[in-house]
């Protein structure tokens, strides 16, 4: 399904895109068909996923029509920008959206699959905040009792003073989902991921009774970021703050 391109300090990108309107919705509801299509004729890109989101804070079971995502891996920076900023399935995206904003990461770590895949390459770590993403393929039989924990999940990491951005996307609704957040620092993201509230709850629950069918953890350092999500830049907020 993906092209397969050499390594040279993979680059991640996640965009995400909002669509008020609900002209703008429907364009892109079209989209998951015709950016497909887009991306496996783009010469450049690695692994990629077309993803919609969930409504609240985290992430879930109600979808978010407004807010859609894009993440792709890149053989480097360089070409990752050129690619973001000149491909035609990238420019429709932000013309027809209200708001945009992208942050490229580089993996510094990883275990597991996607879609089989194991879609990122880790590199040393870099300076400054921690991203965390975690994505799970739900076992059919175990799909009430996870998200009947999703809402203690979402109140907790909403609150989390620590939390510079999160979102919860994926590629299906209920069955396929993907949270990212950002923390300041390793610490603060481990407290929170491995404490007694909800989420350590949870997390000890997946390995004691077997939730996922597959499983994907990872964490990136940043690169760069540009664009806005209500209204501001996330880090540039947190700087300020």
């Amino acid at each position: 399904m993906h092209h397969r391109l050499p390594h040279r300090m993979q680059t991640v990108s996640l965009s995400l895109y909002r669509f008020p309107s609900l002209a703008a919705r429907l364009w892109v509801f079209g989209q998951m068909a015709v950016a497909r299509f887009s991306m496996w004729r783009m010469r450049d890109v690695g692994f990629w996923k077309l993803c919609g989101s969930g409504t609240g804070e985290g992430f879930t079971p109600r979808p978010n029509t407004q807010v859609w995502a894009i993440l792709a891996t890149w053989p480097d920076a360089d070409t990752a920008r050129r690619n973001l900023d000149q491909a035609p399935v990238f420019r429709r995206w932000r013309s027809h959206s209200a708001e945009s904003w992208t942050v490229l990461l580089s993996p510094t770590s990883a275990r597991g699959k996607w879609s089989g895949e194991q879609p990122f390459v880790p590199q040393a770590p870099g300076p400054g905040p921690v991203v965390a993403l975690t994505r799970a393929t739900m076992r059919l039989p175990i799909l009430l009792k996870f998200w009947g924990r999703v809402p203690d999940i979402s109140a907790v990491i909403g609150s989390d003073p620590n939390v510079i951005f999160k979102i919860g996307i994926g590629e299906l609704p209920l069955l396929h989902q993907v949270t990212l957040s950002i923390w300041p620092d390793a610490t603060s993201m481990a407290n929170f991921a491995r404490g007694d509230g909800p989420h350590g709850r949870a997390i000890r629950a997946v390995r004691e009774e077997g939730w996922f069918a597959e499983e994907l953890y990872a964490r990136f350092s940043i690169i760069d970021d540009w664009g806005t999500w209500g209204g501001t830049s996330p880090l540039a907020a947190k700087e300020a703050a």
